[in-house]
C-alpha cells in the first residue's frame, strides 16, 4: 500500500446483487491496453430472461398463453421455456451468480430508463465496448419446445419487447431478429416487420434444434435475408436432453461437446448442400461454439468432399474455402495452448472473419483483453477482431460511443484513505488477477 493510500477496493462477495460495474471492474482497467481502437463490438451478450420475462409475456398475441404464462409466473421464472437440465449448474453452485440475472443489482429508479437498459449500459460501459448485440438465453432452446405455435408467439413477443422497450433507450444496445424455424410463414414476417430497423443488425436461428436447415421451404426465406444485407446468424447452445449427450454424467462434458454439436450439424448442411452458391452474398456467422472445430471441419469435409465429388456437386471450391469465406465469433476462445491457437487464427483468416464476443454474464465469459493480449495477432489484426470486423458484418457505423477507459476508471477509483475496503495494487490477490488478464500491474 502506497503513501498515498489505496486505489482498489477488495470487493464483499458477489451475489447477484453486486454492481455489474464491479464484477468486471478488472475489465475496466484491461482495457486501458486498446482505448485507443476505432471501435469495439461485443457481438454476442445475454439477456437473462428471469428479471424481464413478465415484460416479455405482456407482448404474447395469443390469449390463452398469455393467461397461461401469468398462472405459471410463481412457479416457473420462465413459463412456456422448455429450460434444459443441468444449466443451473452454470452458476458454479451460486459462486458465479450474474450467470442467473441481475435482479436484485441496485439500479438508479429516477432515470426513467429501463432496468434492463441500465444494466447493459453499465456493462458497455466497464468491458469499454462501443455497442452490445443482445441474444436471448432460454430461447436459445426454444426450437425443441413440444408445444405447438410457442416458439412462434414467444418470437413475436420478444421482437416487439426488445423494440419498443430496450433498443429506444440507446443506440449502443442492439438485437437481432429471431427466426423461428417451425413457421417458415411467421419467418417472413418478422423479416418484413422488423429489417428496417436500424438496431435490429440481423437474423438469429438458434442452432438447437433439429431442423435440416437446407430444406427448400427455407430457400425464400434466405433469399430474403440475403436481400436486407444483414447477415443469418447461428447462435449454438447446450441441450443435456439429446439422446447422445444424456450419455454424459457431468455438466462440463455436455457443455463442451454440445456446443459445437449443432454448428457442426447445421454448417456441414449448408455448405454440402451448396447454399453459400446459391446465396453467395450471404453473411453467415457462428456463435459461441469457440474456434477449436473450425480447422476440424474444414480437414474433415475437404477430405470427404474429394473423394466423393457427386454428392456434393453444387460445390465449386472446397468446403473449408467456403467456411473461410464466413464469420466467427470468439468466445469461447480456447486458449491452453497458443500454438493451436494461432494456426486456427491463420487457418479460418481470423484477422478478417473473426468478431469479438464477450458471452457476457455467463460463466466462462471474455473480456475484450482476450484478444488485444494475443501474441501473435498485429496491431490491425486486433483492431479488426475487436471491431471493425463487426461494424462490416453488421452495417455498424464507425463512431466511437464508448467512454475512456480512464474516466470509467475515475468513476469508481481511487478510493479514499482508510477504505476499510480497498488493498494495495502490489497484493498478492492484485498482482495474480492481472496476470491471469494479461495485465501490467
Amino acid at each position: 500500500m502506497d503513501a498515498k493510500g489505496p486505489d482498489i477496493r477488495e470487493l464483499p462477495p458477489i451475489t447477484n446483487a453486486t454492481d455489474t460495474r464491479d464484477y468486471l471492474g478488472a475489465a475496466a482497467k484491461q482495457a486501458l491496453m486498446h482505448d485507443d481502437y476505432e471501435i469495439i463490438v461485443d457481438m454476442d451478450a445475454h439477456l437473462q430472461e428471469k428479471g424481464f420475462w413478465p415484460e416479455v409475456m405482456s407482448y404474447l398475441e395469443n390469449d390463452v398463453l398469455r393467461y397461461t404464462a401469468d398462472n405459471m409466473m410463481n412457479v416457473a421464472a420462465t413459463p412456456l421455456i422448455n429450460t434444459q437440465p443441468g444449466l443451473t449448474f452454470q452458476a458454479l453452485s451460486g459462486r458465479i451468480p450474474h450467470q442467473h440475472g441481475q435482479g436484485a443489482e441496485p439500479l438508479d429508479a429516477t432515470s426513467g430508463v429501463h432496468r434492463f437498459a441500465q444494466i447493459v449500459q453499465r456493462c458497455i460501459d466497464t468491458l469499454g465496448v462501443d455497442y452490445q448485440i443482445i441474444f436471448p438465453t432460454n430461447m436459445l432452446h426454444l426450437g425443441m419446445n413440444p408445444m405447438e405455435g410457442v416458439e412462434v408467439y414467444l418470437a413475436r413477443a420478444y421482437c416487439r419487447w426488445l423494440t419498443e422497450r430496450v433498443l429506444p433507450e440507446d443506440p449502443r444496445i442492439l438485437g437481432l431478429i429471431y427466426l423461428p424455424l417451425n413457421s417458415v410463414e411467421e419467418c417472413y414476417r418478422l423479416v418484413n416487420q422488423y429489417a428496417h430497423n436500424p438496431q435490429m443488425v440481423g437474423f438469429t436461428i438458434c442452432s438447437v434444434r433439429n431442423t435440416p436447415i437446407h430444406d427448400n421451404s427455407y430457400m425464400k426465406l434466405f433469399a430474403m435475408i440475403e436481400e436486407t444485407g444483414k447477415p443469418l446468424v447461428f447462435h449454438a447452445g447446450p441441450h443435456w436432453d439429446d439422446p447422445s449427450f444424456s450419455q454424459l454424467n457431468r455438466f462440463i462434458s455436455m457443455h463442451a461437446l454440445s456446443f459445437v454439436h449443432y454448428n457442426l450439424i447445421h454448417m456441414t448442411n449448408w455448405i454440402i448442400n451448396a447454399l453459400p452458391e446459391r446465396f453467395p452474398k450471404m453473411k453467415v456467422v457462428w456463435v459461441e461454439s469457440g474456434l477449436a472445430w473450425v480447422p476440424f471441419l474444414m480437414q474433415r469435409l475437404d477430405h470427404e468432399v474429394m473423394m466423393r465429388q457427386s454428392e456434393a456437386p453444387g460445390l465449386k471450391k472446397l468446403p473449408s474455402d467456403y467456411m473461410r469465406d464466413m464469420y466467427y465469433s470468439s468466445q469461447p476462445l480456447e486458449r491452453s495452448d497458443m500454438v493451436l491457437t494461432k494456426a486456427t487464427f491463420e487457418r479460418m483468416h481470423a484477422e478478417t472473419q473473426l468478431m469479438y464476443a464477450s458471452d457476457w454474464p455467463h460463466w466462462d465469459f471474455d473480456t475484450p483483453s482476450t484478444i488485444s493480449t494475443l501474441p501473435f495477432l498485429s496491431d490491425q489484426g486486433k483492431r479488426n477482431i475487436l471491431g471493425l470486423n463487426a461494424a462490416k458484418v453488421f452495417n455498424i457505423p464507425l463512431k466511437r460511443m464508448r467512454p475512456r477507459a480512464r474516466d470509467v476508471l475515475a468513476n469508481r477509483t481511487p478510493f479514499a484513505p482508510g477504505d476499510t475496503h480497498a488493498v494495495s495494487r502490489s497484493s498478492p490477490e492484485f498482482v495474480k488477477a492481472g496476470v491471469k488478464a494479461g495485465v501490467t500491474v
